[in-house]
Formats: C-alpha cells, sequence, structure tokens
C-alpha cells in the first residue's frame, strides 16, 4: 500500500477528514472530529497509529512481531502503530483501519453515530 493509498482509503470513510493539527507532515484522520488514524505519509517506511481494541493490539503484537507495535506517543493499550512497507497484507492494513474507524465511530454520542448512518 502506498502514501496515497492510504490517505484514500482514510478518507473513504463516511465523514472521514484530513487535519494537520500536529505538524503539517503528520495526517491526522479523524471523524466527527475524534482521530482514527495518524501517519507521517512521506515516512519511510510508511506507518500508521490505529486504535485497536486492547486484547486485539497485543494478540496482533504477537502474530506481527515488528511490524504492529504498542501505539508509538499514544496510549499503548488502545493503540497500535503498524508498518505500512509491503511486510503485512494490504487486506490486514485495511481491515485495521477500518476497526479503527469503527472503535471511534463506537465511542461517539449516539445522535452522531445516527447522523453517520445517514445517507
Amino acid at each position: 500500500m502506498t502514501p496515497q493509498e492510504l490517505r484514500t482509503f482514510c478518507l473513504s470513510f463516511n465523514a472521514a477528514v484530513e487535519e494537520f493539527p500536529f505538524d503539517p507532515e503528520i495526517s491526522v484522520f479523524k471523524v466527527l472530529g475524534k482521530m482514527f488514524a495518524l501517519s507521517s505519509l512521506r515516512a519511510n517506511p510508511l506507518t500508521v497509529n490505529l486504535k485497536c481494541d486492547p486484547e486485539d493490539a497485543v494478540r496482533l503484537r504477537g502474530e506481527h512481531e515488528g511490524l504492529i507495535i504498542p501505539g508509538w506517543h499514544m496510549n499503548k493499550r488502545h493503540w497500535n502503530t503498524v508498518t505500512v512497507d509491503g511486510s503485512l497484507p494490504d487486506r490486514l492494513v485495511r481491515e485495521l483501519v477500518e476497526d479503527s474507524y469503527d472503535l471511534v465511530v463506537a465511542g461517539l454520542p449516539r445522535a452522531e453515530r445516527l447522523r453517520l448512518d445517514r445517507p
């Protein structure tokens, strides 16, 4: 997955936006003001911080040692840093991005979640 493919995929979700609150080089992808992905798209190797269920986070780190690690500069219990250099299948990276988005949406107030469901 290329940096542009990662960016396009993150922005494909309902109400997803890209912002640069920390640095013009760091893309922060949000849904209704809540972050679900963070990446320096020019970094080599490309990595992305993603929210994750705590139990899944630990399991994924064990299954993909060195490629999925505790979230850099994030809450290590709820965030993973995922290396996107071709070592992991693109399908898995997409699933992890989607899971992150879904976890963030699930934590939104009911009225905001309902607003997302409308076409």
